[in-house]
């Protein structure tokens, strides 16, 4: 009873809005009506003083919270199914048929989650509201408005795009950053015909730059399982465009990329400029002359659209025709046509799988050739690599004396490193320089993926960031596969252009 209130609380709460409580109550108790705004206010006030009491409780014994968050969550789930004190139908039409969904709801409900659906609510004439959606987007209302007495939802990889798209629509920002998360971290997961492009696609279409890039990421660092997918077929003209464009991708070699093309465009026919866009972006000079030979006589696509891939072609085979300096003598080796991807042949690197990573340095060698081209096709390079757990970074290293500074310092607050530098020097190296690319696979809903890639000249420290987040102490560490760190080190060779002495 309000009457026990101890004279303090009533002090704090003000006398005078004390008084309007007191004749609220006697207006009740007399059998007389109180405005709504009236009860409202007194109600309010009340918890007030209530939480207040309850504060003071809390100060003086041992406070224990009861949760009883699930019950009250089942509560809110029977009151849906059962539709026991609806006030509002919804009517929920796929478009373009006949069919029509209803759901029994309650106005507070959809008011406290969706502005949207609140003023849908005040100008609505009828008990019964009319909503039009798209056939996916219908399939899935039921769970939507669930989510939103519930506040949990089970989602399919198929449903994350059109229950996105109501989230977007009705405003539940919550429900729309979540499903955000939920495709994000679910772009290796297996599915029929797969996922990505069509996530991919939709990121595009609503302005979502962060899961846009994350699908193009995902996309271009394990390109090779895509190329081998049903997704393939579905990539459209500007993502595929997209991908042809970059550097990072992650393949077996030029010719693989090639022959999907070539598969891509036999199934979609594309408009004769986006083929030859397409064609003119693949690199030529990174396909060993016998197989460029191979195209040209028994490519469909190639015979179809040879010229405008001719001059391209021609300067493929002078690369493989002289030396690197012979060839910066006359063309921009700068350009794409000459820059490797990150191609998974042995000619080009080798795998490296680390048992128990944080036990000891470990060190081994492989062999790479010296450079794509034909006119090097016979030399081979030696590397030299080795991984250390825990190396202290020069930024943070303490002075060391002169003889000291040479030696690898290695504490327990440092972070692993990876040196990869050839067994010799050779002649062969001028106009040459050698970019290596660290790719560490992990495993991810059940599928081994790349998780990162990592570009650098001779030692991971100029990268700054590598396994700069990995806690490979940890056995069940996302960056470990069974207790090992999985990496692939490519050797890529960057051609440099001659620079010339004026007269």
């Amino acid at each position: 009873m309000l009457s026990d209130v101890p004279t303090s609380y009533i002090k704090s709460v003000g006398q005078g809005d004390w008084d309007n409580i007191n004749r609220g109550r006697e207006m009740v108790y007399s059998g007389g009506s109180v405005p709504a705004v009236v009860c409202l206010a007194n109600l309010c006030v009340a918890l007030c003083v209530g939480a207040a009491l309850k504060s003071d409780v809390v100060l003086e014994n041992s406070a224990t919270t009861l949760n009883h968050s699930m019950a009250l969550v089942q509560r809110m789930e029977a009151l849906l199914t059962q539709g026991n004190g609806s006030d509002v139908i919804l009517r929920v039409q796929t478009l373009n048929t006949d069919e029509v969904k209803v759901i029994q709801v309650h106005s507070l409900v959809l008011t406290l989650q969706s502005d949207v659906f609140d003023e849908l609510l005040q100008t609505r004439n009828s008990t019964a509201m009319v909503l039009r959606e798209s056939p996916d987007c219908a399939a899935v209302f039921d769970k939507f408005i669930r989510y939103l007495y519930c506040g949990d939802i089970t989602v399919r990889l198929n449903q994350a795009i059109p229950l996105h798209k109501l989230a977007s629509k009705y405003h539940v920002w919550d429900l729309q950053q979540g499903l955000t998360q939920y495709m994000t971290q679910h772009l290796s997961s297996d599915s029929l015909m797969g996922h990505v492009v069509s996530w991919y696609q939709y990121a595009t279409q609503i302005g979502d730059v962060t899961l846009q890039n994350s699908c193009l990421q995902y996309l271009s660092w394990n390109l090779s399982s895509v190329l081998q997918s049903a997704e393939w077929s579905s990539v459209s003209e500007e993502l595929l465009l997209t991908l042809l464009q970059r550097s990072d991708l992650v393949l077996q070699s030029e010719l693989e990329l090639y022959e999907a093309l070539e598969a891509w465009i036999s199934q979609n026919q594309p408009s004769v400029e986006a083929a030859k866009s397409a064609l003119k972006a693949i690199r030529y000079a990174m396909i060993s002359p016998q197989h460029l030979f191979h195209l040209q006589k028994k490519s469909s696509v190639m015979l179809k659209y040879y010229e405008s891939v001719r001059d391209l072609l021609f300067l493929a085979f002078q690369f493989h025709a002289a030396s690197p300096i012979q060839l910066a003598k006359y063309f921009d080796v700068n350009c794409s046509l000459f820059t490797p991807r990150n191609y998974l042949s042995q000619a080009w690197g080798s795998p490296w799988v680390i048992n128990n990573p944080t036990r000891d340095d470990r060190s081994f060698s492989f062999q790479t050739q010296l450079g794509p081209s034909g006119y090097d096709a016979s030399k081979r390079v030696t590397w030299n690599a080795l991984f250390s757990p825990r190396w202290l970074p020069l930024s943070v290293r303490s002075a060391y004396p002169e003889m000291g500074s040479l030696q690898p310092t290695r504490t327990d607050g440092g972070r692993p490193r990876i040196i990869v530098t050839p067994a010799t020097s050779s002649p062969d190296f001028a106009g040459v320089s050698f970019q290596k690319t660290v790719i560490v696979s992990a495993r991810k809903q059940g599928k081994v993926v790349v998780r990162h890639v990592y570009n650098f000249h001779q030692s991971t420290e100029e990268a700054g960031d590598f396994l700069l987040e990995a806690d490979l102490q940890r056995r069940a560490s996302e960056y470990l596969i069974d207790s090992s760190l999985y990496l692939h080190i490519i050797v890529k060779p960057l051609y440099h252009s001659l620079i010339v002495a004026k007269k």
